[in-house]
């Protein structure tokens, strides 16, 4: 510990990051206010808006209920993982084209939810879908767009696996 802070050491979007965070700061709070990752966004701060969604360990999460200190020798993912090598990934581009998106302040939440979906499950169904991303709060969208941009980013995925 440093003044109070603690020394963490975590692998950010395949990149090791260390940071020094207080003891009591969130993990959104650390990826945004600490390393700059800002694409990642706050919406209720409490765990019921999935905004601030992360994948950590291959496991979706609501960055704003776990602590940065949590994220010691661990894997995160945020939005700014997604794409590589300047490519949009097929979620993202499903999301444009599907016009999945209105604000776009859910997005980001939305799209690495739906990557953690397909990651276990290239081949789900709309009640599937529906439940993986019932964590995700969109006040813009029907979700129906959503869904059908899932749909179109699995069987994308699937055309480019097989």
């Amino acid at each position: 510990m440093t003044h109070g802070k603690v020394h963490v050491r975590t692998t950010v979007n395949g990149e090791a990051v260390e940071f020094l965070c207080e003891p009591r700061q969130s993990l959104l709070e650390c990826l945004r206010d600490i390393v700059g990752l800002t694409g990642t966004k706050e919406g209720c701060n409490d765990g019921n808006c999935g905004t601030c969604t992360v994948i950590l360990d291959g496991d979706i999460v609501n960055s704003c209920l776990v602590l940065g200190v949590e994220a010691e020798g661990r894997n995160i993912t945020t939005i700014e993982g997604i794409a590589r090598n300047g490519e949009l990934h097929p979620v993202q581009k499903a999301f444009l084209e599907s016009a999945a998106l209105q604000c776009g302040f859910c997005t980001p939440g939305l799209i690495v939810a739906t990557k953690a979906l397909l990651d276990r499950n290239p081949e789900p169904d709309e009640e599937s879908i529906r439940q993986w991303l019932a964590n995700n709060l969109c006040r813009c969208t029907g979700y129906d767009k959503v869904v059908r941009a899932v749909e179109q980013a699995a069987a994308e995925l699937r055309e480019v696996k097989g």
